[in-house]
């Protein structure tokens, strides 16, 4: 889908950590060459002074609307930042395009250090679209919803003090599962397999398979095992109401609600996709080579058939 303004011009957002200086150079440098290739650039409110005066026909935004008549969103950062691209992305369909300025950066679709290819793709339109599932999550305290929020990655439940666990009841569609002590437990996306589930022990999966995830973490039960259940089942994570510490539910490790003794936290499939753009249709299998450096030296299977992951 080919998002136009109304006076018919080509805008594109762009997103990066101000208090990076590595990221704020290649940004500039990024905006000055859509800019001299006839698109206009958007910039977050805050974010343009960092960029420099490179220009003085940008436009500056704010609040969830800033992606609004913008036919892309281009995130200059590591995960985190391109988690924070993506509370744009969500409300307004705008594909996002990551380019990794962090480490594994699974999120990142293009690479700092090809900038010419990323530039050429986005002026001419050279890219694929894809939609990942996200999570809806929503908070009961007393029977009554008190905060709704939502995920790409994951949303956790997690112990608020160090020195204590955390005692939870684990439900799926309706059913309960299990009650144990534990640091806390992650619902995740596909997605976001790759990352605090992954660290927490979660199963990887491929991004094109629609599933969620729930991962206990630290948990002290005989059966507390990763689980990968339907994309339409619902979880349900209830902190006792007897225990002796409340929680803390995270969102994509960004936004944060309290959780009292006997607060019930219901995660299930987002109504809104995160749609991300693509620039390259190398299947996940060789994502995951690179992201992780694994070792396949002295592989002699067939030739790649250019499957996507």
């Amino acid at each position: 889908m080919t998002v136009e303004t109304p006076d018919g011009e080509r805008r594109v957002l762009v997103v990066t950590h101000p208090g990076r200086a590595d990221a704020a150079a290649v940004a500039a440098d990024f905006c000055a060459r859509v800019a001299a290739a006839g698109m206009r650039v958007r910039l977050l409110e805050g974010e343009s002074e960092a960029l420099g005066t490179w220009s003085d026909d940008l436009e500056v935004a704010a609040g969830a609307d800033a992606a609004d008549g913008c036919e892309l969103i281009v995130v200059f950062g590591g995960d985190g930042t391109i988690l924070r691209g993506a509370e744009f992305a969500r409300p307004s369909a705008t594909p996002l395009l990551g380019v990794n300025l962090g480490h594994v950066g699974f999120l990142a679709e293009a690479e700092v250090d090809k900038m010419d290819f990323t530039v050429d793709h986005v002026v001419n339109r050279s890219y694929g679209v894809e939609e990942r599932l996200t999570l809806d999550v929503e908070v009961f305290a007393e029977g009554a919803s008190v905060a709704r929020d939502w995920a790409l990655n994951e949303a956790s439940v997690e112990k608020a003090a160090r020195e204590r666990m955390l005692e939870l009841m684990i439900e799926v569609d309706g059913r309960p599962l299990s009650t144990f002590g534990c640091d806390g437990v992650v619902c995740a996306t596909p997605t976001g397999s790759t990352a605090y589930n992954f660290s927490a022990g979660g199963p990887i999966v491929w991004p094109r398979v629609e599933a969620l995830l729930m991962v206990p973490i630290s948990a002290h039960a005989l059966f507390a095992r990763p689980m990968v259940v339907s994309p339409d089942s619902i979880l349900a994570l209830e902190i006792a109401a007897e225990g002796a510490d409340h929680g803390v539910l995270w969102c994509d490790g960004r936004r944060t609600v309290e959780l009292a003794r006997g607060a019930r936290v219901e995660v299930r499939r987002g109504e809104r996709p995160v749609r991300l753009a693509r620039l390259h249709r190398a299947p996940f299998t060789d994502r995951l080579v690179r992201k992780f450096e694994l070792p396949v030296t002295g592989w002699r299977g067939r030739p790649s058939t250019g499957g996507r992951g």
